[in-house]
């Protein structure tokens, strides 16, 4: 199996896969960034509170550490097509219901659901594609799909300004609905893909399915009988408590802890990045600090690019590290000095969006590379959790810190924690560049040295 899919010849198949797997990243990017926009006119009409707005803002994120944890699990247990496009229906639904919602509570309860949708597609897009890449083009296009996000939140703030342009405060609710237009393009691509993964269809007793499958997509005739994984034993099922046992504890909390401190700092910052730049004395509510935001999410875009190519040039362990290194710098300094000119205070912004480039294109392709087809989803789900609940929590606290502790103080914390993410990374990246999906997997087993009998 793993000598077929990773030696394959990489064709206009795996383009289709990349680009219908990038549409719940895609989406995710949009739907979190387009409610910074939306809440500019939306905080007037219908009279928001600091509270409410924190609610807001950190609803969807909550959305998708209940989603990533439980769907992520069914993934692995049932399969990647179950779900692979009725997430999409979901989000479509909430995002045009969003248009005629009236009261903070309703716009609270919608956008959970869609962060429960985006957090579904995670596990069982990236596992499908992630099982269905050649060995050369895998780090690459997992990479890719945070690219996706970013298009998707560059997209949200270009909308954002156009509406706010032409159609005033009152575009706050064509704002929200239009995800679904995003979800009605997707669905329909999705329609021309792999529904299922081969390497969970011979784990699971289909290897006849799988050969099927295989010979469809990639025009190879395979012998079922030698992409039976098991050997013969009986299925082996995921689950959340094998993540935790000593075989992958070190592996699940390390992606887990560089993904929360990562997106701690860029979710608040892409949230909430209008607020911010008019506290570095931008104009607040105009085009200004719209368009700010989205050259801000543009600049973490292109700083993916590059990041792409390094983990399978540099490797996976010195492209992370690196990068948690440098960002540190940026935020550093804006809070040491919180009282630096605007435009020196934005180029801070845009370095920290740079360099954070590297722990971008590896939050996916780590937990799908370190973990085997049986728990995959299971991680990449977990690893999406738990990254949201800093994500939840930093864009929560975000408009309070800024209120009541000023910029200098909050920039610290956002500083100190980025720094326990170098560290994490220091302490768990494992290099993965040019192996075999299983042999990622693989944990080596460490057996001790035996001692010399006595003379």
């Amino acid at each position: 199996m793993s000598s077929v899919i990773d030696d394959a010849p990489f064709t206009s198949f795996h383009r289709r896969l990349a680009v219908a797997c990038s549409g719940g990243p895609l989406l995710d990017g949009y739907i979190l960034s387009i409610v910074g926009t939306a809440l500019i006119g939306m905080t007037p009409e219908l009279d928001l509170s600091t509270g409410d707005v924190q609610l807001i803002g950190a609803a969807a994120l909550i959305g998708m550490f209940v989603g990533g944890a439980l769907f992520g699990v069914l993934t692995d247990k049932i399969g990647r097509e179950v779900m692979y496009t009725a997430d999409l229906i979901v989000m479509g639904a909430c995002s045009i219901a969003s248009f005629w919602a009236e009261s903070t509570w309703l716009i609270v309860i919608l956008r959970f659901v869609l962060g429960m949708a985006v957090a579904a597609d995670y596990p069982i897009a990236t596992s499908l594609l992630g099982e269905w890449l050649p060995l050369k083009q895998r780090g690459t296009l997992l990479g890719f799909q945070i690219v996706a996000w970013y298009a998707g939140s560059v997209l949200a703030y270009v909308v954002g300004y156009l509406l706010l342009t032409f159609g005033g405060h009152g575009s706050w609710r064509w704002q929200l609905a239009s995800g679904a237009v995003l979800c009605a393009f997707f669905l329909i691509i999705r329609q021309s893909t792999a529904p299922e993964s081969p390497r969970w269809l011979a784990q699971h007793g289909k290897a006849d399915k799988a050969a099927e499958m295989i010979e469809r997509y990639l025009h190879v005739r395979v012998d079922p009988a030698t992409l039976v994984e098991s050997d013969g034993q009986a299925v082996v099922h995921g689950s959340l408590r094998e993540l935790f046992q000593p075989t992958y504890r070190k592996r699940i909390l390390f992606c887990c802890g560089f993904f929360l401190c990562q997106v701690a700092v860029l979710f608040a910052m892409l949230t909430f990045g209008p607020q911010i730049l008019a506290s570095f004395g931008m104009p607040g509510g105009t085009w200004m600090d719209t368009l700010g935001t989205a050259l801000l999410s543009m600049v973490f875009l292109i700083g993916c690019l590059p990041a792409m190519r390094l983990i399978d040039t540099l490797g996976r362990r010195p492209t992370i590290v690196w990068c948690f290194g440098l960002m540190i710098v940026p935020v550093l300094l804006i809070g040491l000095w919180p009282t630096m000119p605007t435009l020196l205070a934005f180029a801070m912004l845009l370095l920290y969006a740079f360099f954070c480039g590297g722990p971008n294109v590896l939050d996916w392709t780590y937990p799908n590379e370190l973990f085997p087809t049986h728990i995959r989803a299971t991680a990449v789900g977990v690893a999406t959790s738990v990254s949201r609940v800093g994500a939840a929590l930093g864009t929560y606290l975000l408009p309070w810190s800024l209120d009541h502790l000023g910029m200098g103080p909050t920039f610290l914390f956002a500083a100190a924690l980025t720094a326990v993410g170098f560290l994490i990374c220091v302490w768990g990246a494992p290099e993965t560049k040019g192996r075999r999906l299983e042999s990622a997997a693989t944990v080596p087993i460490s057996i001790p040295m035996a001692r010399p009998e006595p003379a």
